[in-house]
């Protein structure tokens, strides 16, 4: 057993909840602080007349074995589903035409979704070369350089809307897509990059995103950080938000407010997984600079719109994920999941549920004190899409101030820092989406990163 040192993790997302699970398997004393009232973070599922709202993630994907191992050390097998297969097509919307994204080289040879120009000059991906400053280089100017500006426009910018709600002219192709870059730098182009770069995900077990496969759980994704949450019971402190961290003798000290009163707990090593904006507060006493970089990471806000029909007053075939908006289209949402037929047990008998995303970096301004007309223009063209004749009978929303942090172009100053800063200040450990990736699978290979980092500390 490791009890004699304790061990501090700031922050019951699923980063923190995962790399405090490792942890305590290893015999650790280890204490998780949450300024919230539960855990999960943007992991929220709530129940209401018959339907399963996820107001986070609504899946994760398979990318890495450790998924499994988590679910199984969590007796959670029984709750574990996969996504089913009318949920592996993908639309994109063109022309206010929902046009099927696809997903074979048969399938891309006759879609209507790229132009017989844009399909040409795919074929000419191998014969790009790399770029000079991929570090400070945006996925639009990767993309544009690769593959051409109609795949940006009709592909990639959807895609970047629905997994970061951001900005493709924005976000940084080595720190938001690493894996993307990669097979530029390495293998030397996209295609060539996929067929070398699967042999080596075969040995390693793990999957590219595009071939893992989708899961959730029977009761929403709020499933895992509650199961976590249940193995450390009274070790949870919630509604503790920390405001500071001090470093006294060999001992770090950590304040932090519960329900209006203030307590200190004191630990040998600290592990933060806190939003960037709010892990910024926390360390400001040990470093400014550090604070800046963290306070330059940009949220922007998102709306969920929850959405439940009739089934019969549904005219577009419900064959899939769902679809996704380019922002040339010029909608006032970024697109739309079809939760029932990705999973069972999201709407009741005969009816279907969507989840529409709203805002993100592409649209900020749209929001206002009162967004009941915002979310009606958003319904009305949803309706109109989707052939809808009949009025909604469910609907909720949630409203994200900060959503998703933006991995944008120059980040990698970021991500440098924070490696001079645990080097600095050793026994301090910073974690969370905003390191190594933002998707559910992400950040549980992050939390085994993390764990890693506190066992050698701890030696």
């Amino acid at each position: 057993m490791n009890t004699e040192k304790k061990i501090l993790v700031i922050g019951a997302g699923i980063t923190g909840l995962a790399t405090a699970h490792w942890l305590n398997k290893d015999g650790y004393n280890v204490t998780i602080v949450e300024a919230k009232s539960k855990v999960g973070g943007s992991m929220v599922t709530e129940k209401e007349d018959g339907y399963l709202i996820d107001f986070g993630p609504n899946s994760g994907l398979e990318t890495s074995p450790l998924i499994k191992i988590l679910v199984e050390d969590l007796n959670l097998k029984q709750q574990f589903i996969y996504g089913n297969k009318e949920g592996n097509k993908r639309y994109i919307l063109k022309n206010d035409e929902l046009q099927a994204l696809p997903m074979n080289p048969k399938d891309f040879l006759s879609t209507k979704l790229f132009s017989t120009k844009a399909k040409l000059r795919l074929a000419l991906e191998p014969f790009v070369g790399k770029s000079e400053d991929g570090y400070y280089q945006s996925i639009s100017e990767f993309v544009t350089r690769r593959l051409g500006r109609e795949f940006l426009d009709y592909a990639i910018n959807p895609f970047v809307a629905g997994v970061y709600a951001g900005n493709p002219d924005k976000l940084s192709v080595k720190s938001a897509f690493p894996k993307l870059y990669r097979l530029e730098e390495l293998y030397g182009g996209l295609i060539k990059g996929t067929i070398k770069g699967a042999r080596e995900r075969k040995k390693s077990g793990e999957k590219s995103k595009q071939d893992a496969a989708m899961f959730s759980f029977v009761d929403g994704m709020v499933t895992l950080p509650n199961a976590i949450h249940s193995e450390f019971g009274g070790k949870v402190l919630l509604n503790s938000s920390v405001t500071s961290v001090d470093k006294r003798n060999d001992k770090f000290e950590i304040t932090y407010n519960k329900n209006g009163t203030e307590a200190k707990l004191e630990a040998d090593l600290v592990i933060s997984t806190a939003p960037s904006y709010k892990a910024s507060k926390i360390f400001s006493n040990f470093d400014s600079e550090l604070t800046n970089h963290l306070s330059k990471i940009y949220y922007p806000p998102v709306m969920v719109l929850y959405l439940g029909y009739d089934k019969k007053d549904i005219g577009q075939p419900l064959d899939g994920f769902g679809f996704l908006i380019p922002s040339k289209e010029k909608k006032n949402f970024l697109g739309a999941l079809w939760s029932s037929v990705i999973f069972d047990n999201r709407a009741p008998e005969g009816k279907a549920a969507f989840t529409l995303f709203i805002g993100g970096t592409r649209s900020p301004e749209l929001f206002s004190d009162d967004n009941n007309k915002l979310i009606d223009d958003v319904v009305k063209e949803f309706e109109s899409l989707m052939h809808i004749t009949g009025k909604h009978e469910f609907i909720k929303s949630n409203f994200w101030n900060k959503a998703i942090p933006q991995y944008n172009i120059g980040y990698v100053e970021h991500e440098n820092y924070f490696k001079q800063f645990e080097e600095k200040n050793p026994g301090i450990i910073l974690g969370g989406n905003y390191v190594g990736g933002i998707s559910v699978g992400d950040c549980i290979k992050s939390s085994e990163i993390l764990f890693e980092k506190a066992k050698k500390l701890l030696l």
